[in-house]
């Protein structure tokens, strides 16, 4: 069974031949710690749906300083969209924050067999609406939100994720420095 066909198969029903068809053109593949799905620079031609395991999105100025823009955890999707469509390079890099298991589906394959189906449609609108609706949220955030209540927000969002993740990556994630997080998590009795 693939994880990727269920999580379309729960958006929208399909065809015991669709289903069979999405089968064939799914690989797995596993991701070390610190390895990347996507550096930025490479043009992706895949889309990758987490089984097992953590990545983050981030962008990498001249400088060196990283920004995160996300957390990607089991049960969701990978890809650096823009540029998969429009067949250029990444702007940002996906990395494993943990050891990994992808399912992978080539996009241009997946385009070529499905786009005149009314399910891939289906697809395509639905999972954009939830990225469109994660994106507005977050730019709300840093535009109304002070720090601590985008760490109540990150709480919310991610459950249990905090456990997972480094406290620095988690502060790039917020847009703050790391000593503002500690002064944060003391503030609300999560230090000693």
């Amino acid at each position: 069974m693939n994880f990727l066909t269920e999580l379309f198969k729960s958006i929208s029903p399909i065809s015991i031949e669709i289903e069979a068809k999405l089968n064939e053109i799914i690989s797995t593949c596993e991701i070390s710690k610190n390895d990347f799905f996507l550096r930025e620079g490479q043009t992706p031609h895949s889309i990758g749906f987490v089984k097992s395991g953590l990545f983050r999105y981030y962008y990498c100025n001249k400088e060196g300083v990283e920004f995160t823009k996300g957390f990607i955890a089991e049960n969701n999707l990978l890809s650096s969209y823009s540029a998969l469509i429009e067949n250029r390079e990444s702007y940002f890099y996906i990395q494993a924050l943990e050891n990994s298991v992808v399912e992978q589906i080539n996009y241009e394959l997946f385009y070529k067999q499905f786009s005149n189906t009314h399910w891939f449609k289906d697809i395509v609108i639905i999972l954009l609406q939830k990225a469109y609706c994660f994106k507005e949220e977050r730019e709300r955030q840093f535009l109304l939100f002070d720090a601590e209540e985008r760490y109540v927000s990150f709480f919310n969002r991610y459950p249990g994720l905090d456990k997972r993740i480094k406290q620095h990556l988690i502060a790039s994630f917020l847009g703050i420095t790391p000593e503002s997080l500690s002064r944060i998590r003391k503030k609300m009795g999560l230090l000693s």
